[in-house]
């Protein structure tokens, strides 16, 4: 069966939900009901990575391309430690450009995902974080996401106006997604992804 190729960081994995709720899981599992031939997602993700650590974790694992579909979702690390949004927009257009390259060549069946707020959950509250001075920051970090895809022919998809709509669905660290959140990136997610798929072949 085609395979998937999930790349990331903690949200990709599901930080603090069952596997069946990650999304990229239940990203498959909608698309094979809508009648992709699609196999269970090959997760290459940490809690904590960042853009750099990505690349050396794919570097560390045995790969298969090509994919029928790559999707990308990486950077609340690079923000949460201070890095610069210069520096991630080099690094974010290598594992793009690695992403496709592992998709067969096909820029249309990469889906990068932004980063959502974590500054409006409870753990940023608790915390006395900026909300203001993160939101800002994750902006410019998804501008440079967003303008990478654009130039490169890959789809994203905005999933932050969601974090920040629903703030109290988070999971029991009261910093990741809960389930519920992740279904509606899911809604958000699937369709652009069945449509890259349709596209593409």
């Amino acid at each position: 069966m085609p395979a998937y190729l999930a790349l990331g960081d903690s949200y990709t994995i599901g930080e603090g939900v069952v596997a069946e709720d990650r999304w990229p899981v239940a990203l498959a599992r909608q698309l094979r009901a809508e009648g992709v031939a699609l196999d269970e997602p090959h997760l290459i993700a940490v809690t904590g990575w960042t853009t750099d650590e990505l690349s050396r974790g794919m570097d560390e694992t045995a790969l298969t391309p090509p994919y029928l579909l790559v999707s990308l979702q990486i950077g609340v690390n690079n923000q949460y430690r201070g890095r610069s949004d210069a520096d991630y927009r080099v690094e974010f257009s290598t594992l793009l450009a690695r992403a496709i390259t592992l998709a067969g060549g096909c820029a249309e069946r990469v889906l990068v995902v932004s980063i959502p707020d974590w500054g409006v959950t409870r753990f940023a509250d608790e915390r006395g974080c900026e909300r203001t001075a993160i939101a800002q920051e994750l902006d410019v970090y998804n501008a440079r996401a967003l303008a990478e895809c654009e130039r490169a022919g890959a789809r994203f998809v905005d999933i932050t106006r969601i974090s920040r709509a629903h703030p109290e669905l988070v999971a029991e660290d009261g910093l990741h997604p809960s389930a519920a959140q992740y279904r509606l990136w899911l809604a958000a997610i699937a369709p652009v992804a069945l449509q890259a798929l349709t596209a593409a072949d």
